[in-house]
């Protein structure tokens, strides 16, 4: 897997640091629990976006773009991270909002990550739920086209084969990491969502022949949509980089955590971002990693692993949008 070939630009911190969780081991009793933290990637308070971008601004890097042009919900982690990477490369960005959530909190409009959006000065634009979002930034990117600029359109999530190969990437330097701490890792687990970083992952471990099973939460859609879409990017991530075939059960989803839709907060999240806070003073996202990591929680509860196994829950970033969810962590936590 010789990711060398393929125009990239380093923004990571990396390695981001393999952790123990002790603590919450102990307190639920359960396997060895780690974590990857790619919550610590470095750019704009990190996450795993950055991974994506690396190959991404290569690509509109060697394409000559002035322009960056993508989307997200109102509280995207992916926003912001593009927004920072574009001002660190001296690249215009546009961004178009989806209000996929019904809510007047001015706490979810304007806080968190919309504040930090704000500050970067980068355009934004906004569309209803529901939206085409994907013909919207195709809109956005003709009229800069049309107005001079050379614009370079990033899908949500940074989510396709090109973005897939952060991932990848990180599959490699995961190993690397294991290796060297003697650690056998028996699983992977993280929050899936525009199916990206599952992708890359299945991609590249499966290209080097480690034999890790990975695990997505599932943080949008139901389970059979959510594994046709990662192992449809999976395999054309596997494609890119030249690797083996993709076996259709290398890529599993779990999509029971999700609750009322994409964004809208469950007792479980509530629940984990607080027991990761006290046990290991470790910060989740209410969207992404929160969601995963209730997810993990309550299968551990429920007897899914053995004790002896060693399972990793990669942590993907996004606690700036805790402040976007003031009210109701306030509650949880009271």
């Amino acid at each position: 897997m010789h990711l060398s070939r393929y125009p990239r630009v380093k923004l990571c911190h990396a390695p981001t640091p393999l952790e123990k969780m002790a603590n919450l081991s102990r307190q639920l009793g359960g396997p060895t629990l780690w974590i990857k933290r790619d919550d610590c990637t470095g750019i704009a308070t990190g996450g795993n976006k950055v991974r994506k971008l690396e190959f991404l601004m290569g690509e509109a890097l060697a394409r000559g773009a002035t322009h960056i042009v993508t989307q997200g919900a109102v509280q995207s982690n992916h926003v912001r991270q593009t927004a920072a990477v574009a001002a660190r490369l001296n690249l215009k960005c546009t961004a178009v909002l989806e209000h996929r959530i019904a809510t007047n909190d001015p706490d979810y409009l304007e806080g968190g990550n919309v504040l930090l959006d704000h500050l970067m000065g980068i355009a934004i634009e906004h569309r209803p739920g529901g939206t085409d979002m994907q013909a919207a930034i195709e809109e956005v990117g003709a009229r800069l086209a049309e107005a001079g600029e050379v614009p370079y359109l990033i899908p949500g999530g940074g989510s396709n084969a090109v973005g897939a190969l952060g991932y990848a990437a990180v599959a490699l330097e995961l190993l690397n990491q294991a290796n060297e701490m003697g650690l056998r890792i028996d699983r992977i687990v993280h929050a899936t969502g525009s199916a990206g970083t599952q992708a890359g992952l299945v991609a590249g471990l499966v290209a080097l022949h480690a034999q890790i099973p990975v695990l997505g939460i599932g943080v949008r859609n139901p389970k059979d949509k959510q594994e046709a879409n990662v192992f449809k990017l999976a395999q054309a991530t596997a494609e890119l980089l030249g690797g083996p075939a993709i076996p259709r059960e290398a890529v599993e989803a779990n999509c029971d955590y999700v609750g009322e839709g994409y964004g809208i907060p469950t007792n479980g999240m509530a629940e984990a971002v607080i027991m990761l806070a006290r046990s290991e003073g470790i910060f989740l996202d209410p969207v992404y990693s929160g969601k995963g990591m209730a997810g993990l929680i309550d299968l551990v509860r429920k007897g899914n692993f053995a004790p002896e196994e060693n399972i990793v829950f990669l942590h993907t970033g996004g606690q700036v949008g805790l402040f976007g969810y003031s009210d109701f962590l306030n509650r949880a936590a009271a």
